[in-house]
């Protein structure tokens, strides 16, 4: 079976991750409970007169999958395979609002034809001119990892060589709204936000987008190789610890033999619990947290896996994402844990190439 490597990588955040080097520009906001995503300039990506009439996650996801081919040197994937929670929720909106103040009369059907949640996965297409394979994951917080676990397998089989994959979600005003209300974001009154040792439900809600080309060969670019992804839907905690060590087992890995800790925790006080494997069985081994700089949403763990491909191909630990600031000088291995409100949970094998 081939390897699947990780040759290009894009990303847009509520970090400057576009254009900077990795986490060269941080800025930690712990006075908002909603953070919207860095944007940059979408001229080079885009038509102007198709600007304007995008949502932002599709534009997101254009950029950041513009920049991950360039960097793998890829100008036609065999496959666009994207994961997404909540899809275009802006278009969406747009769409039930003008059903509401037109009384269901005279709709335009520009926003419900962008609402769908392909959408993304489908201008992509359109803009390389791609007729491949083309699939959208809608699978709560497993969605990137979904798309991941496909190509994967794609790309062993060798049904393809290269193969585009991303985790886009985006923000709604009216969606922000209905989170509050049911609890799922933090209040005001809950500042100053921290991801750790946090004391209140709920999260800081975001969005952003990731994207990466997978492909079946090492090259010059190539970050590191996933070597095996898991899902399961419902874990209680006390079962999370047997859990990885099947996980790592089922791989003839130890505990040991991991050399960093790609960990969830988003401040939420009723469900980071689960994380507490990092003082259990990875209470020796470096461990890593990032939803302080790229906030929650159901695909953040596609920031966390490029966070994780950064430091796999720099070797380099920055103190910014270090949860408990042990280092090591090579990291050959690394785990990647992700939950949501304890549904979906994902763990992802990465190697060094």
């Amino acid at each position: 079976m081939k390897n699947c490597y990780i040759n290009g990588v894009g990303c847009i955040s509520t970090q400057n991750t576009f254009d900077a080097d990795f986490l060269s520009e941080v800025t930690i906001n712990e006075t908002e409970n909603v953070l919207f995503a860095n944007q940059p300039s979408y001229k080079e990506f885009i038509a102007p007169v198709a600007i304007r009439r995008m949502a932002k996650g599709v534009k997101m996801g254009i950029a950041a999958s513009a920049k991950a081919l360039k960097e793998a040197n890829v100008t036609m994937p065999d496959a666009i395979i994207t994961g997404t929670g909540m899809g275009c929720v802006e278009d969406s909106e747009k769409f039930l609002k003008a059903i509401i103040d037109n009384n269901e009369e005279f709709l335009t059907p520009t926003s419900f034809i962008q609402s769908t949640h392909n959408t993304v996965g489908g201008q992509i297409a359109l803009g390389l001119q791609c007729k491949a394979y083309n699939f959208t994951y809608v699978n709560g917080a497993v969605s990137f990892e979904t798309s991941l676990l496909d190509a994967k397998m794609q790309i062993e089989n060798e049904e393809a060589n290269s193969i585009l994959i991303g985790g886009i979600d985006e923000t709604g005003s009216h969606t922000i709204e209905l989170f509050k209300l049911a609890g799922l974001i933090k209040k005001e009154t809950d500042q100053p936000y921290s991801v750790l040792n946090s004391t209140s439900k709920g999260v800081v809600f975001s969005e952003g987008a990731s994207f990466f080309v997978l492909e079946n060969e090492k090259k010059e670019s190539s970050y590191a190789y996933v070597e095996a992804v898991s899902m399961i839907n419902t874990l209680e905690k006390e079962e999370v610890e047997s859990h990885i060590a099947s996980f790592l087992s089922a791989n003839n890995l130890k505990v040991s033999d991991i050399d960093a800790v790609v960990l969830g925790n988003n401040g939420d006080a009723e469900f980071d619990g689960y994380y507490d494997v990092s003082n259990t069985i990875f209470n020796e081994t470096p461990q890593i947290f990032y939803k302080h700089l790229s906030g929650e949403y159901n695909t953040a763990s596609a920031f966390g896996f490029w966070v994780a491909s950064n430091i796999m191909k720099t070797q380099k630990l920055s103190e910014i994402v270090s949860k408990n600031h042990i280092f090591r000088e090579e990291y050959e291995t690394i785990l990647l844990y992700n939950q949501y409100r304890g549904k979906d949970h994902s763990l992802i094998l990465m190697k060094r190439c």
